[in-house]
């Protein structure tokens, strides 16, 4: 098992989590340097003395990057050995790091997190945080993780080459690990750890407005492409009908100008963004099976609804609200998914394998 820890301008609770880690458990620890700068060098130095391996962005790439970093170092220098990450600001007590390693050890899943209690005091946001985005994954997974943000997460030796295919440089790189091995039906386990936050978290390079933004991205953008959508249609349709086609036809083509407009939207800029987007001849069918499926399914929950609710209004909006849910679910896991293989070369091509400079501790 080797420990990794990705850090951007530490502080030195970073020497005290890789020693207590290294004096307790005898665990080697990979400790990736994502552009701190020379200011840090001290402290990359200290965690070298005791023992790690400093690996070195010349440049800040983020919490994503550096973790396929250390992973990628970790396949190639430690193959077949698990690893547990685990951040660098003292969040993770080195007791909850052997913790989560030994239920890897113990069990066969693809990842174990380290699921935090948000008991005590929490800053606001890291609790609003967690707490919407756990819920969000619940709603478009089915899937009920109490810690959708943790960085403590250990992955077994078999699982490392499937991760390096996981885009995303920054932090929302762990929520799309989540989603992809939900997606690919990978088994996660949980434990509970303790809730550590140090003077209010100041020490978290978390941007809240930026790194939401990324997160959040994918169901954002569905949301904008579905909204451009209705606009589109509702222009085309009255102008059509003032240019005096008949309804029927104006209603037709306007739906065939504006699904077209979506299905390019989602397909380049909402699902295969950074990517390599999924070919026509695989997501056009499906695309085309859903918006079906969704046009029929619309018609009769309103029907149903508004027997039940006596209100259009009600039943309508009820009714766009559940589609919306599952069309960004199916067109995510199903329309404009990609096969693993694709996703291999993907990854490849777009250089996640990076360059690194490593610093090996003196033996």
């Amino acid at each position: 098992m080797i420990v990794l820890i990705p850090s951007f301008e530490p502080d030195d609770r970073l020497e005290q989590i890789v020693g207590d880690l290294i004096t307790q458990s005898g665990l080697h620890v990979v400790v990736v340097d994502d552009g701190s700068g020379p200011e840090y060098a001290d402290h990359m130095s200290a965690v070298a003395d005791l023992g790690a391996t400093v690996l070195t962005h010349p440049v800040n790439r983020g919490k994503g990057a550096a973790l396929r970093t250390g992973i990628e170092h970790i396949l190639q220098a430690h193959p077949g050995e698990s690893v547990v990450c685990a951040d660098s600001d003292g969040q993770h007590s080195p007791v909850d790091v052997l913790r989560v390693a030994a239920r890897l050890d113990e069990g066969d899943s693809a990842m174990v997190l380290g699921v935090r209690r948000f008991t005590g005091r929490v800053p606001m946001r890291s609790r609003v945080g967690n707490g919407v985005t756990a819920r969000l994954f619940r709603a478009l997974t089915g899937i009920s993780l109490g810690d959708t943000q943790t960085g403590l997460r250990a992955y077994p030796a078999a699982t490392l080459p499937w991760l390096l295919t996981i885009p995303g440089d920054r932090f929302e790189w762990e929520l799309r690990v989540l989603l992809a091995a939900a997606r690919d039906h990978r088994p996660i386990e949980q434990v509970e750890i303790a809730t550590i936050y140090l003077e209010e978290n100041a020490s978290s390079h978390f941007r809240p407005l930026q790194d939401s933004a990324r997160i959040y991205r994918q169901l954002l953008g569905f949301a904008s492409s579905s909204l451009a959508g209705f606009a589109l249609d509702a222009a085309l349709l009255a102008v059509l009908v003032a240019l005096g086609v008949p309804l029927v036809w104006s209603v037709l083509a306007a739906r065939v100008v504006s699904a077209s407009a979506n299905y390019a939207l989602n397909r380049r800029w909402v699902f295969g963004r950074g990517e390599t987007p999924t070919p026509h001849r695989i997501a056009f069918p499906r695309y085309a099976a859903l918006a079906g499926v969704i046009l029929v399914a619309n018609e009769l929950l309103i029907h149903a609804l508004v027997n039940v609710t006596g209100s259009l209004v009600v039943s309508k909006l009820v009714t766009e609200l559940a589609l919306f849910s599952v069309s960004f679910a199916v067109q995510r896991t199903v329309v404009f998914a990609r096969s693993h293989q694709a996703s291999r070369d993907a990854a490849t091509a777009d250089g996640i394998a990076c360059e690194y400079a490593a610093t090996t501790p003196p033996q």
